[in-house]
């Protein structure tokens, strides 16, 4: 029973990291998006580049680079390690949803933004009522995809020292005992299970803003 309220411990900090990610990540990514589209072409290659980067680097460099470059590089080391896990997932997270954000966008047929100020709907009306919900619908699959992915990722924060489950499950394994590693999956497996109901229900909903 110690063992299993134990692996709860550390899950309580894969919850946390995940649901902090997603808090902050998804308002982040949309602004992203719209600096990535934007008109005004150096924030537009800038944002471009950034994503870039984040994209084609690995996660797990990405928490050494907060971790360490900011009391490195400027003299003002990270205070928590939980937070390092933060920031990196965040911006991690931030840039792929802004590229989901983006294609979503990109998506919709220009002739439905013209028709709409043909009507004298301003852009932002246009978007608004017209656009929006068919972004969301045709976005809800690869975002619940990315947050699926996201729920497993977490427990790489492991490798700068915070305490998640698979590293609290580790700490028995040293001790010869084996099964708390692999019942680590369990509480995956359930996380993952109910957000991929909660997202099939929600495309299900979704269906009624059809093309």
């Amino acid at each position: 029973m110690d063992k299993w309220l134990s692996l709860l411990d550390g899950f309580q900090y894969n919850l946390v990291l995940f649901f902090g990610t997603i808090a902050a990540a998804v308002p982040l990514g949309l602004l992203i998006c719209f600096c990535s589209m934007s008109k005004f072409k150096p924030l537009s290659y800038l944002s471009k580049v950034f994503v870039w980067i984040i994209r084609g680097t690995p996660l797990m460099l990405q928490l050494f680079v907060v971790l360490y470059v900011p009391g490195l590089v400027f003299n003002m080391p990270m205070k928590s390690r939980l937070t390092a896990s933060f920031v990196a997932f965040i911006i991690n997270y931030a840039a792929y949803f802004s590229e989901i954000y983006r294609g979503g966008i990109e998506s919709i047929p220009k002739g439905q933004y013209e028709a709409g100020q043909v009507l004298g709907l301003t852009k932002t009306q246009v978007f608004m009522k017209i656009v929006l919900f068919q972004v969301i619908r045709r976005i809800v699959p690869p975002m619940g995809n990315e947050i699926i992915t996201l729920v497993k990722d977490t427990s790489l924060a492991r490798i700068i020292g915070v305490a998640e489950i698979i590293m609290s499950a580790e700490r028995f394994s040293k001790a010869g005992v084996i099964w708390p590693l692999f019942s680590t999956g369990l509480f995956f497996l359930a996380m993952c299970g109910v957000l991929t109901l909660i997202f099939g229900a929600l495309e299900k909903k979704m269906n009624y803003y059809k093309n």
